[in-house]
């Protein structure tokens, strides 16, 4: 893992720093915060977590778990969209039984449909019956018996190959399958899991982390790791992202540059247009409360709005016609402006943005 604190760089303004003796955070300045939110590259090998009250981040590999389990109360285990992994509910509650694999158990337009439920529904909300209704994995029963073995699609590893300058090359070798039952222990988790024509597995258990959204745990490692900070210390994670893309049929898609509001922890937000409102004029009385609401159940309200696609012909580039609003959990009100996506080099995965707290 690899922690970093983002340093506020302010052009033309010079503040006071906290006294040495005074353990809290600096205070963010009313205008002219700059602060970098890298991925590491055009590979964007990293999901960077940005905290706006404090300017720090965490940033960690994203190959480096594969599946979350809820803390929260009910029984709720997420995969790991960032790597495009992909799951099926089998008829079975054998994990011993060998299984095959199936192509189409993956992610890619004009391949999956969304409503195959191979992938998490991306508004981040886990509620329902699973199969995409909430998370792709249906909730742990309390009843062993009812719970099934899934067919794991465990995605792409992270690219290594240096694509053109404002390209990106994501999806390195892929990563291969397993098979996968979650029970519930006590109040926590057990995972079982083998290679698809084993006749034994492997079990561990998860307990629940009450301060964070998640527990974390890699196949590879056969551990817990840790990934998002306490979830009430993040508010945007920078990410690859496993999302639906409309079209005559509705299929998963992966998004480079997306970005991602903490809904479990808190954090609201909302777009604003600067034919409405330049970033520069708006204040704190500007806030419409009733804009945040679509953010209680939609953690894509930035996703890849702040950029342009591009297309064959064309790069994509930041959209300069709008900014962002930010609520935090501690009910901090925030503006957030991008204003790049590329470092000096043109090399993708290398955002930049400005934010200053609204009083």
């Amino acid at each position: 893992m690899k922690k970093t604190f983002l340093l506020l760089s302010f052009a033309l303004l010079t503040l006071g720093a906290c006294s040495s003796d005074d353990d809290t955070a600096p205070e963010v300045p009313s205008v002219g915060a700059t602060i970098p939110a890298s991925v590491g590259g055009a590979n964007q090998p990293n999901q960077l977590y940005l905290d706006l009250s404090t300017g720090e981040s965490k940033s960690i590999n994203r190959q480096s778990w594969d599946f979350g389990f809820s803390s929260g109360s009910d029984f709720r285990v997420v995969i790991n969209g960032s790597l495009k992994m992909a799951v099926k509910k089998l008829s079975t509650s054998d994990i011993t039984l060998a299984q095959e694999i199936d192509a189409n158990v993956t992610v890619g337009a004009g391949t999956t449909a969304s409503s195959n439920g191979f992938v998490d529904n991306p508004t981040g909300v886990l509620a329902g019956a699973g199969a995409g209704i909430g998370t792709a994995i249906a909730e742990i029963s309390a009843t062993d018996a009812d719970n099934k073995v899934y067919l794991v699609n465990l995605g792409y590893a992270v690219s290594t190959a240096k694509p053109a300058a404002g390209s990106v090359s994501v999806d390195g070798d892929a990563r291969g399958w397993k098979k996968v039952r979650i029970l519930r222990n006590g109040n926590g988790y057990k995972i079982q899991y083998a290679d698809l024509a084993s006749t034994t597995f492997t079990e561990k258990t998860v307990a629940k982390e009450a301060d964070f959204n998640f527990a974390f745990f890699s196949l590879t490692t056969g551990n817990t790791v840790s990934v998002e900070p306490q979830k009430t210390k993040w508010d945007l994670n920078f990410t690859t992202f496993t999302n639906y893309l409309s079209g005559e049929t509705e299929v998963t898609y992966g998004y480079s540059d997306f970005i991602v509001t903490n809904m479990k922890g808190g954090t609201q937000a909302y777009q604003v247009l600067t034919a409405d409102k330049t970033y520069e004029a708006f204040v704190k009385a500007d806030v419409l409360e009733a804009n945040f609401t679509v953010s209680a159940t939609d953690q894509r309200i930035i996703g890849a709005n702040w950029r342009s696609g591009g297309g064959p012909f064309t790069l994509p580039s930041i959209r300069t016609d709008r900014f962002y609003i930010i609520k935090d959990a501690a009910g901090n009100y925030y503006k957030v402006k991008f204003l790049a996506m590329t470092n000096d080099a043109g090399e993708r995965g290398h955002a930049t943005l400005e934010y200053a707290i609204l009083k």
